[in-house]
């Protein structure tokens, strides 16, 4: 009896780890190394990242964020989007290839906000000085003192998926340089 309840089981598991619901859900798994705590997070069907998690608490992470950034004399790079956002998981997807990360790493302390179907943390969105996320994911760049760097160009990354690697990559490497690029 038991090796029939033991295939079933496995392929009720398996089954339901492929559904797309269950990847939204699915926890990030955290790894830490000594300089930083990088995130794992889950992916869709189609590799792309979904880094946006509905039961964080946004205020403290986005508190946290800032205070860490400021530490750290680095700049806080606020992303509010969600995992049902196409550009949103793009966006995310680039900040997961080597050499943004290795930007990232060195220039900012990356925060991945959900914002449901942009009706959750709308607060965030108007801290920072927007009255709320027309459009996701919405992007911004704060410095050490709390002051976004980037507010005109903010709400702009709707269409991310469809922006060449190279420009995502040269505009967040300007912030990163003070708009002093190499």
């Amino acid at each position: 009896m038991m090796k029939l309840v033991s295939p079933l089981l496995a392929a009720i598991v398996l089954s339901a780890c492929t559904t797309s619901a269950a990847q939204t859900s699915e926890k990030t798994m955290a790894h830490s190394d000594e300089s930083q705590q990088e995130k794992i997070y889950p992916r869709d069907e189609h590799g792309e990242v979904m880094p946006f998690e509905a039961e964080k608490n946004a205020t403290k992470a986005v508190d946290a964020a800032l205070v860490k950034a400021a530490a750290k004399n680095k700049h806080a790079l606020i992303v509010m989007g969600g995992n049902w956002c196409h550009d949103s998981r793009a966006l995310a997807t680039h900040f997961e290839k080597d050499r943004f990360k290795t930007l990232l790493k060195s220039h900012y302390v990356l925060e991945y906000i959900d914002v449901g179907m942009k009706t959750e943390n709308q607060h965030i969105a108007k801290r920072f000085g927007l009255e709320g996320t027309k459009g996701t994911p919405t992007v911004f760049i704060v410095d050490g003192t709390g002051k976004v760097l980037n507010l005109d160009t903010a709400p702009t990354w709707r269409n991310a998926a469809s922006r060449e690697e190279q420009d995502v990559y040269n505009y967040f490497r300007n912030y990163a340089h003070d708009g002093k690029l190499d």
